[in-house]
């Protein structure tokens, strides 16, 4: 059986089927494995927040991270990407954080002697992985300038289009329980991010390790604590092996009849975007190579229906106001709608 979403990835759950190339063995796989167990030696606990980024990265998607402050959030994605070998940048978005801060804008260059022209000076955006911390900080403007870089890997600036870095990645933080000076993610702006993963507290076990490490001395600051045990070309065959994943015909019935469930619901008024079921497809058939099966089951589809959807659907006002969460909803439908045998 596949393990849940909020638990790590551990040995494949069962004997796959002979592929072309059996995710069980696959060197591309154990590259990504070992970056789980790298990235450990500074994160304690958050194994499943951890699969779940790495499942992102796997299909080039984005992932959204909720929690409160002080639970890793900015320490995860830096690690990660040291742990990846990426190049890493932070942005922290404040209400005064402007469009051309975020991708770039074109200046003035004024060489003596030379015909003043515009040069194009890159953003932040122009990186690996992008933290953008606090995103929900920053004025809809700001936000919307991550839209096209999110969606299609470039930037257009003065009707030039300017290519984005391969792989490319944006991890964006907020705070669920402070409102003021915020500016909620627009629908179309959550759609582009293939996760919602909320990060919680560690056990009291974790914390006591925690403070251990600490104690010992450990800086999850210092440089070289974290080394770089992937490359890109892992991640690009990675890639490859996830898109020889089979997915038999009833299972992609399965998905279809999901995600159209969640339009039909009388607990949601807005459902999940055709973008959303295609992305429900792609994050079970890494969840399913991270396990290590050649092919996908209805349980890894359950098991990233939540972080995949719940930030695609908007719960009714008034069933929000009694406390209904957009998890509820889903778990209601995934266990109403039939599952493939």
């Amino acid at each position: 059986m596949t393990q849940p979403f909020d638990q790590p990835i551990g040995s494949p759950t069962s004997q796959p089927a002979p592929p072309a190339t059996d995710p069980a063995s696959s060197s591309a796989r154990q590259a990504i494995m070992n970056v789980r167990d790298e990235v450990g030696k500074v994160i304690v606990g958050q194994e499943g927040v951890l699969s779940g980024v790495i499942s992102a990265l796997l299909v080039n998607g984005h992932v959204l991270l909720e929690g409160v402050p002080g639970v890793a959030k900015t320490l995860l994605a830096k690690t990660l990407a040291a742990a990846f070998d990426m190049e890493f940048t932070r942005v922290q978005f404040t209400p005064d954080l402007m469009p051309s801060d975020v991708v770039g804008l074109s200046v003035l260059d004024q060489a003596p002697g030379q015909t003043p022209t515009f040069r194009f000076r890159e953003g932040p955006v122009f990186t690996n992985l992008l933290l953008a911390d606090e995103i929900n900080r920053t004025p809809p403007k700001t936000q919307a300038a991550l839209l096209e870089a999110m969606e299609e890997r470039q930037v257009s600036i003065e009707g030039t289009t300017h290519r984005l870095p391969e792989p490319f990645l944006v991890i964006a933080t907020q705070n669920p329980i402070e409102y003021e000076g915020t500016f909620p993610l627009p629908e179309a702006q959550l759609d582009r991010f293939l996760f919602k993963l909320v990060v919680g507290y560690p056990t009291e076990r974790q914390e006591h390790d925690m403070l251990v490490r600490h104690h010992a001395g450990m800086d999850p600051h210092a440089p070289g604590l974290v080394r770089a045990v992937a490359s890109a070309a892992d991640l690009a065959q990675a890639r490859r092996e996830i898109g020889q994943i089979t997915v038999e015909p009833a299972v992609l019935h399965y998905i279809v009849q999901l995600c159209r469930s969640t339009r039909e619901s009388p607990s949601l008024q807005l459902g999940v975007s055709p973008r959303g079921m295609t992305w429900l497809l792609h994050a079970s058939k890494a969840w399913a190579w991270m396990s290590g099966r050649a092919f996908v089951t209805p349980d890894e589809v359950k098991a990233v229906a939540k972080p995949t959807l719940r930030h695609r659907v908007l719960v009714r006002p008034e069933l929000e106001l009694e406390g209904t969460a957009a998890d509820t909803v889903i778990d209601g439908l995934l266990a109403t709608v039939p599952t493939p045998r």
